[in-house]
């Protein structure tokens, strides 16, 4: 079983930044994408960003691209969402979540697509 736990949300201004991790466990874990997915009050979760975990290749949504950057962490089996340039509506509960097969040449970006899922982090932004 996989154990994905998210940290490094909070309350910022408009224009900050904010670093979210997602830390990945369980002796079953193999990854071949980890995504950041995210959801507003009365909304659907929506896809943010996504890492191809052989190689590295990222992904964005475009209200993010540019602003946000998905990198592996320092630590093993860790990704972080870096968060630049925040504005009101990026204020949503943020989700990490791995998928363990393959998806040939595209990237998964709809929440069915991925199999294990933390448990959120909230960031709000606001003045």
């Amino acid at each position: 079983q996989v154990q994905l736990v998210e940290s490094g949300g909070g309350l910022v201004h408009p224009g900050g930044s904010l670093r979210l991790s997602c830390a990945a466990s369980g002796r079953t874990f193999r990854s071949y994408f980890m995504g950041w997915f995210r959801q507003a009050p009365g909304k659907e979760r929506e896809f943010v960003a996504a890492l191809r975990w052989s190689g590295g290749t990222t992904y964005y949504a475009d209200s993010v691209r540019g602003r946000f950057t998905i990198s592996r962490g320092s630590a093993k089996n860790t990704v972080s969402l870096q968060m630049n340039s925040l504005k009101p509506e990026d204020t949503a509960v943020y989700y990490c979540a791995s998928r363990s097969t393959d998806y040939g040449r595209y990237y998964p970006s709809s929440p069915g697509q991925y199999d294990s899922w933390g448990q959120g982090t909230q960031v709000t932004v606001s003045s």
